[in-house]
């Protein structure tokens, strides 16, 4: 399958670069992914799309402040850093700029409070470092790191919880999931009071999740992992939504990947309590085992993410609902408008 079947043209006026300032002001597309219909609401209007015994799943992750700015400690030339996973023992997954100068044994220091060294290089750019420091890791990246926004976003953000979900609570994403950033606490009642059941899991993104496609088969494109995490309270919550035939609906494209990984681990079967690493890829011809209706963003071309909506709800569907949001003029990516399929 051919990567540019998911090309359209996004005017670049259409990528969101700043929050609007009330969450669920943004606007909510509907499609159907039966009949491909469309219709067009604001956001707050999700809880009319709510029906009971529906089970929400919301990712509860939350995005730490990834990206340092330091200096070679040999040269003193500036150096970025990005974190991306966390492997344990100190050492963490990283991007850097600029990757040609930063190589393996490069030492960078980030003011008196930290020091990291580059351990490995990685086939896709990435490095392996260790951090040495004084004191508590997450208190001094609380105070050096930045908020890894998009690239595409210019304008900082003062307020760094408003590139969290309200619900956020396991710190470790390199990039929010940000169809949950239009959920507020009072919406949340509101859909609880229709009888939709909340459940919660936990996939800590990595920017893999948003990696443009180098490739030109769709099939041969490989994911970066990402770790996940749900509860046995959720899963029952989870088990009890199939048995009474209840719809699940998942917050964003980690949830529905998230979902699924822990679906294909039990065969469609009982789900358990589970944790691990997920690089699962859904394209159009993948057989959903757990989801039935997704709440996501508006996604770039030729995207993984693009890919994924279009495995639920077909490709003709999507591309015919993205050509009549760019119409409408929606807006994109982050901090972008909503789709709903159901």
């Amino acid at each position: 399958m051919n990567v540019e079947l998911y090309d359209f043209d996004l005017p670049e006026e259409l990528i969101a670069q700043t929050p609007l300032l009330e969450r669920t002001a943004s606007r909510l597309l509907t499609l159907n992914k039966q009949d491909g219909a469309i219709a067009h609401h604001t956001f707050k209007d999700i809880v009319d799309q709510m029906q009971p015994g529906d089970t929400l799943v919301l990712n509860d992750t939350r995005v730490i402040p990834a990206r340092l700015f330091g200096t070679k400690e040999d040269t003193g030339a500036k150096a970025e850093v990005l974190l991306l996973k966390n492997l344990g023992e100190d050492r963490w997954e990283a991007l850097v700029k600029p990757g040609k100068k930063l190589k393996t044994g490069s030492v960078i220091v980030f003011g008196d409070e930290l020091k990291a060294v580059i351990e490995e290089e990685g086939e896709m750019g990435e490095r392996v470092l260790r951090f040495s420091y004084k004191g508590i890791f997450q208190e001094i990246l609380d105070r050096l790191g930045q908020m890894p926004l998009p690239p595409y976003i210019k304008e900082k953000l003062d307020d760094r919880e408003r590139y969290q979900t309200v619900y956020s609570r396991n710190e470790g994403s390199a990039a929010a999931p940000t169809a949950g950033l239009h959920f507020t606490k009072e919406l949340l009642e509101e859909i609880r009071s229709k009888d939709v059941t909340i459940a919660y899991l936990t996939l800590h993104v990595g920017l893999g999740t948003f990696r443009p496609m180098s490739v030109e088969r769709v099939e041969d494109h490989v994911m970066h992992a990402e770790y996940y995490s749900v509860s046995q309270e959720n899963v029952d919550i989870l088990n009890a939504a199939r048995e009474r035939g209840g719809r699940i609906i998942a917050v964003g494209t980690t949830s529905c990947r998230t979902l699924e990984t822990i679906g294909n681990r039990f065969k469609g079967g009982q789900l358990e309590a589970c944790s691990g690493w997920t690089d699962i890829f859904i394209y159009p011809g993948y057989e959903f085992t757990v989801v039935d209706a997704l709440i996501t963003n508006f996604h770039l071309p030729k995207s993984t993410l693009v890919m994924l909506v279009s495995a639920l709800a077909g490709r003709e569907h999507i591309l015919h609902a993205y050509e009549e949001a760019i119409r409408e003029k929606y807006r994109f990516f982050s901090f972008g408008d909503a789709m709903f399929i159901y």
